[in-house]
């Protein structure tokens, strides 16, 4: 069975692991960089794949692992491969809802699905309005296209919030602007859903002198048991925005969890090596098993 995997660059972590999770299982893997697709229509044959010039047999299903800035053209390539006929546990349209950072949020807060207050404004003309709407400083500012925690500053002053607002939106850098959970204290958790469970969990901590959890930034993370309330809400936000898996991203705040985020290409390393658990080969048993 052939098994796409969409990733731009080949020689990743998770990229790797799922290649090897994929060949252990007796499948025949291939990584595509969307960059290196050819997407052809004919009327006669139907929707084609050529990658750097040679025209691929189907794929059964592809695993979508495509960066922030190749969102669009990778999901243009997935949708191809959907037509195809290819299974995919996060279709184009889900991708695109779940990389843009305030759509996803509207979508979560819909479902009733708790989470920090949040502002949008894109006019430094609104900056007190934003700022108030989310409890004044200490804030969060987010850019929408960030990932893996570049991106995210705390102001942690009226002064310093409103002169880092003014630098993105007069740049016309579009960012929310977020409550700050301060009883967090550097840490979130980071479940793992695949279809209906959440698989495994770990606690990031930033290191010291820093807010942002994130692994690639320096966090620090551990195995953790998260509660049932936890994984109700991890479960209702993959399924809200369509992904059969997703990384949910809380914060145990004094009003009880709140949803922060939700990947849907959720890095491999940080939480095998903090759980001790096979997820890239639980990420492709999910998908062999939509396929037979």
């Amino acid at each position: 069975m052939r098994v796409a995997i969409l990733s731009a660059k080949a020689e990743l972590h998770s990229t790797q692991r799922l290649v090897a999770a994929a060949k252990d299982r007796g499948l025949d893997p291939k990584v595509l960089s969307p960059l290196g697709c050819q997407l052809i229509l004919d009327t006669q044959e139907g929707p084609a794949l050529y990658y750097q010039g040679q025209r691929q047999p189907a794929f059964a299903a592809v695993l979508p692992r495509v960066g922030h800035e190749l969102t669009l053209l990778g999901a243009m390539v997935l949708r191809h491969l959907q037509t195809q006929g290819s299974y995919s546990p996060t279709g184009a349209s889900a991708l695109l809802s779940a990389r843009d950072k305030f759509h996803a949020l509207q979508l979560l807060l819909a479902q009733g699905l708790p989470m920090p207050a949040t502002a949008f404004g894109s006019d430094p003309e609104q900056i007190p309005l934003l700022m108030a709407q989310v409890g004044g400083a200490p804030l969060v500012i987010k850019v929408l296209e960030g990932s893996q925690g570049i991106g995210v500053s705390l102001a942690d002053s009226p002064q310093a919030a409103r002169s880092t607002l003014e630098a993105f939106l007069g740049a016309k850098v579009n960012v929310l602007v977020q409550e700050f959970i301060g009883e967090c204290a550097g840490q979130d958790l980071r479940l793992l859903v695949i279809g209906d469970k959440v698989v495994a969990a770990m606690a990031r901590q930033a290191q010291q002198g820093d807010f942002r959890a994130n692994l690639h930034c320096g966090g620090q993370a551990q195995a953790v048991v998260p509660t049932p309330e936890e994984c109700a809400i991890a479960i209702k936000a993959a399924h809200t925005l369509g992904l059969g898996i997703a990384g949910v991203d809380l914060l145990r705040s004094h009003r009880g969890p709140l949803l922060l985020e939700v990947n849907s290409s959720p890095g491999i390393e940080g939480i095998e090596k903090a759980t001790g658990l096979d997820i890239a080969g639980l990420m492709v048993d999910f998908v062999l098993a939509h396929c037979r």
